[in-house]
């Protein structure tokens, strides 16, 4: 009964708490880039060199975009002569590195450990994007055209504040009613874990002291994630029976940026051999990220 009163506790406060979170960042990343016109992203992923690299990861990592909305821009981006380099960092940052997922992490894991990961995930992404491009993988661009299939939200944007902050809101609840069901599916995985899952067993598994637990827990988050939404709160449960902090930001890493929808979308737009190297640099990320979370103590 103890168990039972735990596991609902945890539940209902998580659930509580990254709704607000959900509505609350998306709104307001909602709002400001209605002030920055869709031209000027491009330019900005226009620019070559390392610069470019960088508003590349930038972009990403302030656009929590679907992966349906962010895959035709990178094929628009690329079919428009952008440079493949800075468009990589953008592909990359996108899914692992967000308002939403870093508010996440600093709510769940405190704000140290939302800074280390911003780093961490920034960083992979100018990296891997130079890395891509220096390589030659450009040339395993498929020469095709996607639809948005999000719907488009970009329509009449209103002129006011207020009317500002009312569309992006309801952009923000329509997203939100579109990842409820993987948020109770983590939320309610994660609360079972915390009330029933016994401590011992986590910590054999996967705590500080197997080295093999996050290269391990960087591909379970594959099938386990559905979105960061789902990721998060399963890895905060364990983290809280003792595992590791960089096997739980492995799993999130794995789990955000190579999901099998995802990668079933870009095979679309991009050969197995480019789509197999981006899952390579998902899973270098993920596991550079877990072993620096362990190094420094977080």
């Amino acid at each position: 009964m103890n168990s039972l009163t735990k596991t609902l506790e945890y539940f209902a406060f998580i659930t509580v708490e990254l709704t607000i979170l959900f509505l609350g960042i998306s709104t307001l990343v909602g709002v400001i880039l209605m002030y920055i016109p869709q031209e000027k992203l491009n330019s900005w992923l226009s620019r070559r060199g390392i610069l470019g690299n960088l508003l590349g990861a930038l972009i990403g990592a302030m656009t929590p975009f679907c992966a349906c909305s962010t895959i035709p821009m990178t094929l628009g981006l690329l079919n428009a002569g952008a440079p493949f380099g800075p468009v990589m960092s953008f592909v990359i940052a996108s899914p692992i590195l967000n308002p939403i997922i870093l508010s996440m992490v600093a709510a769940l894991m405190g704000l140290k450990a939302a800074v280390i990961y911003g780093l961490v995930t920034f960083t992979a992404s100018v990296v891997f994007g130079v890395v891509l491009e220096k390589t030659g993988q450009a040339r395993n661009v498929k020469n095709v055209r996607v639809k948005n299939c999000c719907g488009s939200s970009s329509g009449n944007i209103p002129i006011t504040f207020g009317g500002k902050l009312r569309f992006a809101f309801s952009g923000a609840w329509k997203d939100f009613r579109a990842v409820l069901p993987f948020l109770i599916i983590g939320v309610g995985i994660g609360a079972g874990i915390y009330g029933y899952l016994p401590q011992d067993i986590v910590v054999s598994l996967a705590g500080p002291g197997n080295p093999f637990a996050i290269p391990v827990a960087a591909i379970v988050g594959i099938p386990l994630y559905i979105r960061a939404e789902t990721a998060i709160p399963i890895g905060m449960a364990l983290a809280q029976k003792g595992m590791s902090m960089g096997a739980v930001i492995a799993l999130i890493v794995g789990g955000a940026g190579m999901a099998i929808p995802e990668m079933s979308m870009l095979a679309g737009i991009f050969r197995k051999r480019l789509v197999s190297a981006i899952v390579l640099v998902i899973f270098s990320t993920a596991v550079i990220g877990g072993y620096a979370f362990n190094l420094l103590n977080v």
